[in-house]
């Protein structure tokens, strides 16, 4: 007993020099929460990327992990979050021909929409007496992570605040979205998508895919544009 409490005290020494057991941490949170996701039969309110936050976080609690260790041995796997930019063309490129035929509702809809996700929630915080720091780190909260994590830090934000207000936000937002298109009703895919992609960002994005390849294709589509609107005009908009 004395030995594997050693070895399990000896961690944080582990991820200071190497970062593989943070990446296989990391992973492995990954692959469960996606099993326990199918396991509880896909439940809206408890997508998978939820449950693996959560079950990571426990493990690094329960294993006393130094969360800046951490990070520090994850890193490997943040990186590839800039390539992950530059792929969101791809699903921008792909639907082009979306664009052109509905140029005036995305021309319309994506500016006010994406305008009042970022100003809601900076109002909300700014009336409860939040540091522009805490301002800064929940302007891009509705926007895909691999963009929002240069806007925060281009706002002098908290990347870690930043994400979990993203997880909120795309949990929260795929939740809505559905009880609001069954209450409307909105039956058209083409909307559903659209709005999941623009409000919801990658977590909405997986809910579009399940309910059709067609919602599955609007919401990249809202998901890029949004997340190129929000990169061009929030840090022009914030410094004034």
């Amino acid at each position: 007993m004395t030995e594997l409490a050693s070895r399990f005290i000896a961690i944080p020494d582990v991820l200071s020099t190497s970062p593989v057991l943070a990446i296989g941490l990391t992973l492995s949170a990954f692959f469960v929460g996606n099993w326990l996701f199918a396991r509880l039969g896909k439940p809206l309110w408890m997508p998978p990327v939820l449950l693996s936050a959560v079950i990571l976080s426990a493990v690094i609690a329960v294993l006393s992990i130094d969360y800046v260790r951490y990070q520090e041995g994850a890193l490997w796997i943040t990186v590839l979050l800039g390539p992950a930019t530059v792929a969101l063309g791809i699903p921008l490129y792909q639907q082009i021909h979306h664009i052109r035929a509905m140029w005036l509702p995305i021309v319309v809809t994506l500016p006010l929409a994406a305008t009042m996700a970022a100003v809601y929630a900076v109002v909300i915080a700014w009336a409860m007496g939040a540091t522009p720091e805490v301002l800064a780190s929940l302007a891009p909260k509705s926007v895909t992570a691999p963009i929002a994590i240069g806007i925060t830090e281009q706002l002098g934000g908290s990347v870690a605040l930043m994400m979990g207000g993203l997880l909120i936000t795309g949990v929260v937002a795929t939740l809505f979205v559905d009880l609001l298109a069954r209450w409307l009703p909105v039956e058209d895919e083409r909307i559903l998508g659209f709005a999941l992609g623009l409000n919801g960002h990658a977590i909405g994005t997986a809910r579009a895919f399940e309910i059709s390849h067609t919602a599955g294709a609007f919401s990249s589509l809202g998901m890029g544009l949004t997340g190129v609107f929000t990169a061009l005009i929030l840090p022009l908009v914030f410094r004034l």
